[in-house]
C-alpha cells in the first residue's frame, strides 16, 4: 500500500532517520554509514556508484556552500521506499531550495539515493 502523507520523523526507518540526521548536522561520514556498500547516490544527473564515491560526493556538496537544511515533509512509497522532503537556503546559487531525498532500502540500509527537486 501506498501512504502519500506526510509522517513524522519517528515515522521513518532508523536508516534514513539517521541518514537524515546526520545529513542536516553536517556529520558526512555518520551519514554515509546508512549506505550499503554498493550504494547508488543519483543528484542532479550525477550518478555516483559504491559508498566512497557518495561519501566523497556529499563532503564537496557541503564544503562548497554555507546553508541551513529544515525537514519539511515526510513520505513512506512502500515497504523499502521513502521520500524526505528538505528546505535548504544558504549562499548556493538560488540561496533556496526544496529538495526530495528518495531512498531505497535494502537490508536496513540505504541502497540508492535520488537527490532531485521537490515533487508537489
Amino acid at each position: 500500500m501506498t501512504q502519500h502523507t506526510d509522517l513524522p520523523s519517528d515515522s521513518l526507518p532508523a536508516t534514513v532517520r539517521d541518514f537524515v540526521t546526520a545529513h542536516v548536522a553536517g556529520d558526512d561520514d555518520t551519514a554515509s554509514a546508512s549506505f550499503t556498500n554498493d550504494v547508488v547516490l543519483v543528484d542532479q544527473g550525477q550518478t555516483l556508484h559504491g559508498r566512497e564515491e557518495a561519501l566523497a560526493f556529499l563532503r564537496d556538496a557541503s564544503s562548497q556552500f554555507e546553508y541551513t537544511v529544515e525537514q519539511t515533509g515526510a513520505r513512506r512509497i512502500d515497504a523499502t521506499h521513502w521520500t524526505v522532503t528538505l528546505h535548504l537556503e544558504g549562499d548556493f546559487p538560488g540561496g533556496v531550495a526544496d529538495l526530495d531525498y528518495r531512498f531505497t532500502l535494502r537490508d536496513d540500509r540505504v541502497a540508492e539515493l535520488v537527490i532531485g527537486n521537490h515533487e508537489a
